[in-house]
């Protein structure tokens, strides 16, 4: 049924039916978004947060019931409820995924496939069978990344010689070298030091199992993985025969003829242990938590000890225990949520002074981090440490992305103490301009991590060694400035602006870092422009927009999948998601046409799939970790962004009805809370 007046009516129902049932209220535009903001008002949290659940693969419940084997802590009943989960995400070919409706993944699959063997599923068992199949298909063991084999050493499955060494010594070598541990990405560094004191200890622990019958052609493809080739002068092959001369010098440390080891593993203890402090966690994620606690074990800390006790605490926090099953998420992340209901809330006409936004405001104000964190090695420069996370807390580790989300949703809200509100978004605003690149981009955590040379050690291969700065954190913080004021010849922006242009594809459109993928990417670049008042008739966002159409589904929405990292042939194909719609959708609205079709359709999309609670049903994966490796459904996008949408085409219908040059589409238009322009 169209949403629109003089609109098609697309119901089959015949008169006679109808007269025997209670008419359904007309689906429209205005119905949807009253029930959207009351949905999202109904799950706000007493403290005046949101938060949505982080849904993931299978792997983070296997790793667990490892780790339980390993630390000789399994409880039945528990371990029982992990293997109902796995069981529950096994594809019907007998693998594992990393993404809903993704192919098996090696790593994945050998890790559930171990998981239920610990758990005491038999060998014989068909789902068992069907997984054993897949991995062999997948190339087993040995195809599987570092931080994979590392776990299989440590329950005695592979030898330590087949993984690559992690030296503590990384910690001691000083900024001056041109490659030193703050070059890698700060997710990278969470779980590097940890494992590099696991891999001094190798605390092996025999589990009783086997994991024999995974190796397509022998245990000696092991050895292949890591043997160095005479006559090639590639990094890669540089730093295998690196990783030789890492081992020899284990062994003469074993023999007490390591000179620095003793000094590398102390500090390696004292920056695990300083990084728990005004954290919810190692890096507040589920692997730095995890490998802390083997860690800590490895040291000699005891089981009841306090430190690790806490560790264990925030691990448990992760978990969503249920009757018959229980899953794990990577992470929280409700200063993210909170921020992105805050603007959708209050750009779909809540007042400012709603008592739900201004504690939600209030709320997140009160996790602005006024330290200066492990940032400063990479950035340092003299301004205010701020910035917010995307946990509940993580001190050590405030983000760029999640800053400029915040800055958006303050500038909506001056809550009852406006001066105070202004405050806080000014510190905010100068830290985070401060992590402009070279390049003209920003990135999440870091500025300029992006020394290549990292993705060639052996241990690199879990895709993630490196913070580059890309598109879609770059254009929200260009809407940051845009609505701030700040002018097309601002020096950061003209700089911002030659990095989007030639981050561009052929065909228009722009890679998503943190959103799947090119729907996301395209979606912020557009809308950060037209917050910044650009001309958005150029030919090169007119290309931007006629790719966002070229992929629109017959049933007007939008929809992509993650296997886009892996193959762009893949964009824009995949089943129609409310969150993808919604990008989409805001990114044709920055053209100021509220009656193209394609618009249009979009918009009835999603009011027409809106569920009569006022939420979206949406079983896709839009978010990512790191690409190829680690995706996230976010449970509060398909909720959040559709409201957003709607707004925003709801606001530039009206302002094409008021005035041919109405108000920007984009932002309701809170004035500038920094004076003057910035600079």
């Amino acid at each position: 049924m169209s949403v629109f007046p003089g609109g098609r009516d697309s119901s089959r129902e015949s008169a006679a039916a109808r007269s025997q049932m209670r008419v359904a209220e007309p689906k429209t535009l205005e119905g949807a978004v009253t029930r959207s903001q009351q949905y999202l008002l109904s799950i706000q949290k007493d403290e005046g947060y949101w938060v949505g659940e982080l849904l993931v693969d299978a792997t983070l419940v296997a790793d667990t019931i490892c780790f339980h084997h390993w630390n000789e802590s399994v409880d039945p009943a528990w371990q029982q409820k992990g293997v109902n989960h796995i069981l529950s995400k096994q594809l019907p070919d007998g693998g594992w995924n990393t993404y809903h409706g993704g192919p098996a993944e090696v790593n994945a699959t050998v890790k559930c496939y171990l998981a239920l063997k610990l758990a005491g599923l038999p060998a014989t068992d068909p789902r068992m069978l069907r997984a054993r199949e897949m991995a062999l298909h997948l190339g087993g063991v040995p195809r599987m990344n570092t931080f994979s084999k590392l776990y299989l050493a440590l329950l005695g499955l592979v030898e330590w010689r087949h993984v690559p060494t992690i030296p503590c010594e990384v910690l001691l070598i000083g900024k001056w070298f041109h490659v030193n541990f703050w070059d890698m990405s700060n997710w990278s560094r969470v779980m590097l030091v940890p494992l590099a004191i696991i891999n001094h200890f190798r605390p092996t622990r025999n589990v009783g199992v086997s994991l024999d019958e995974l190796y397509p052609h022998g245990k000696w493809e092991l050895d292949e993985c890591l043997r160095p080739r005479y006559f090639d002068f590639g990094l890669r092959n540089l730093f295998l025969w690196l990783d030789r001369l890492h081992k020899l010098a284990e062994w003469f440390q074993r023999h007490g003829l390591h000179p620095f080891r003793a000094t590398a593993l102390k500090r390696a203890e004292q920056w695990m242990l300083q990084r728990f402090e005004g954290s919810d966690g190692l890096g507040a994620i589920f692997p730095g938590i995890l490998n802390s606690l083997i860690a800590m074990r490895a040291l000699g800390y005891s089981k009841d000890h306090p430190t690790y006790l806490s560790q264990l605490a925030e691990l448990k926090k992760h978990e969503h225990e249920e009757a018959d099953s229980v899953r794990i998420e990577p992470c929280m992340s409700p200063v993210w949520d909170s921020a992105i209901v805050t603007i959708c809330l209050r750009e779909s006409g809540l007042p400012e002074d709603h008592p739900a936004l201004v504690k939600a405001t209030r709320w997140i104000m009160e996790r602005e981090i006024r330290f200066r964190g492990d940032w400063y090695h990479k950035n340092p420069v003299d301004v205010e440490p701020s910035g917010w996370v995307f946990e509940f807390n993580n001190k050590w580790n405030p983000d760029v992305d999640d800053t400029a989300m915040v800055l958006l949703a303050l500038r909506q809200v001056p809550t009852k103490n406006r001066y105070e509100r202004d405050a806080c978004f000014r510190r905010g605003y100068n830290w985070m301009l401060t992590f402009q690149c070279r390049d003209g981009g920003w990135a999440a955590f870091d500025k300029d991590c992006t020394k290549s040379i990292l993705e060639t050690v052996p241990f690199a291969d879990h895709n993630a060694m490196l913070d580059p700065e890309c598109v879609d954190i770059t254009a929200r913080i260009l809407e940051v400035m845009g609505l701030e004021g700040v002018g097309l010849d601002h020096p950061r922006v003209k700089r911002a602006l030659d990095y989007i242009r030639r981050s561009q594809e052929p065909d228009g459109s722009f890679f998503g870092r943190w959103g799947v993928n090119y729907i996301y990417g395209t979606w912020q670049v557009l809308r950060g422009l037209k917050a910044l008042r650009y001309d958005m008739t150029e030919p090169w966002l007119l290309r931007a927009r006629d790719w966002l159409e070229s992929v629109q589904h017959a049933d007007g929405g939008w929809g992509e999948r993650c296997n886009t990292y892996d193959d762009p042939v893949f964009k824009g194909q995949g089943p129609s998601t409310a969150s993808q719609t919604a990008w989409a959708t805001m990114g044709l609205c920055t053209f100021d046409d509220p009656d193209r079709p394609s618009l249009k359709r979009g918009i009835e999309y999603l009011v027409n799939t809106q569920n009569d609670d006022g939420s979206w049903s949406e079983d896709e994966t839009t978010g990512t970790g790191f690409p190829k490796v680690f995706y996230l459904k976010y449970d509060m996008y398909r909720n959040a962004w559709p409201l957003l949408a709607l707004a925003t085409y709801r606001r530039l219908r009206e302002a094409r009805n008021a005035s041919p040059n109405g108000v920007p589409a984009t932002s309701i238009t809170a004035p500038s809370i920094l004076q003057p322009t910035p600079v």
